[in-house]
């Protein structure tokens, strides 16, 4: 399971360096391009579509659908991990350089770069909620209680016959 404080750290550490690099070569650099923006969000939607199917495939609420192989349910967990610490470095360098913009809304390219960084912001915060879904959603269902059904007693336990 992927902790929160992992996400967290990586997410401060790229704005810190996002803050950094921006601050040290802002004016010599291009426009911040949108390109992000859509790559992050296809993953988010695909991740959670995915995560989705394998939900209702581990509990049984898709009649007729195939079983899971577990090595496919191991590699969707590190597809999770994996987007999840990539997104949050995206969103972290991307808050960086928003931080830095914050400061000159009033000027257009700093305006545009802002909007840009916001936006790339949300998209890496939704892929990072969509691969902690996807996460989720690979977990073994806990097996059904069976403590009332005499029938399905422990072998383990033994009793004194009269």
């Amino acid at each position: 399971m992927t902790r929160p404080g992992t996400l967290i750290g990586i997410f401060v550490v790229g704005a810190v360096i996002g803050w950094l690099v921006t601050s040290a070569t802002f004016t010599s650099q291009p426009l911040l391009p949108f390109t992000a923006v859509p790559a992050l969000a296809a993953l988010a939607l695909a991740e959670t579509a995915v995560a989705r199917s394998v939900h209702y495939r581990l509990t049984g609420r898709r009649p007729g659908a195939k079983p899971l192989a577990p090595i496919s349910v191991a590699r969707l967990v590190a597809l999770a991990k994996a987007s999840s610490a990539a997104a949050a470095a995206l969103g972290g360098l991307a808050a960086g350089y928003l931080i830095y913009v914050l400061r000159e809304l009033d000027k257009s390219v700093p305006a545009r770069d802002a909007r840009v960084a916001g936006v790339t912001l949300a998209a890496a915060l939704a892929l990072v909620a969509a691969a902690l879904y996807l996460e989720h959603c690979c977990r073994a269902p806990k097996p059904p209680d069976d403590s009332d059904d005499e029938s399905r007693r422990s072998t383990d336990s033994w009793q004194w016959h009269s």
